[in-house]
């Protein structure tokens, strides 16, 4: 999807920052050129200060979306994923697992997946950045409990995976 956006933005780059930021919060463009994270309007000065730009550029990359049938039909729909569990999983008696690999590969969250479930780990979050968004793209889980020894040299021993991290 990046980069189909960002070719709409090729010689405007601060409008493609902003873009950027409304895919990273999920927010949709109105028909009334309003912005929204779900039900919860957001004002382009908003926009403007996470982005680090005037306001009224925010305004016009809006106008651009709605005058664009391509991104207008993107932004028009756009949604917010949830809250991620990653900041609070210690305090819920949870674990998250950082795990490094190729996100083009196919089978990654599922061989990780079958390790955890051998283990009766229940995954309750599985975050994924956009490798076409993110240069280093990394896989987050959150999962009920603690790793083993065992779970985790389990997990280190997978072809796809590169590294595992748990986060404190």
């Amino acid at each position: 999807m990046w980069p189909s956006v960002k070719k709409q933005f090729s010689r405007q780059i601060v409008r493609a920052d902003i873009v950027k930021k409304m895919i990273e919060c999920g927010i949709r463009v109105a028909d009334d050129l309003r912005l929204y994270v779900g039900d919860v309007e957001v004002d382009y000065s908003a926009v403007a200060r996470a982005v680090n730009v005037d306001r009224r550029v925010v305004k016009q990359t809006v106008k651009q979306i709605k005058g664009n049938r391509f991104l207008n039909g993107l932004f028009s729909n756009l949604a917010p994923i949830g809250s991620s569990l990653v900041p609070v999983a210690s305090k819920l008696g949870y674990s998250a697992i950082v795990i490094e690999a190729d996100p083009r590969k196919s089978g990654v969250i599922a061989a990780v997946a079958g390790v955890l479930a051998k283990h009766d780990l229940v995954i309750r979050q599985a975050l994924a950045d956009d490798p076409d968004m993110v240069p280093e793209a990394k896989m987050t889980l959150v999962v009920e409990g603690s790793l083993s020894g065992k779970a985790m040299e389990e997990l280190n021993d997978l072809k796809l995976v590169k590294s595992i991290k748990i986060l404190k």
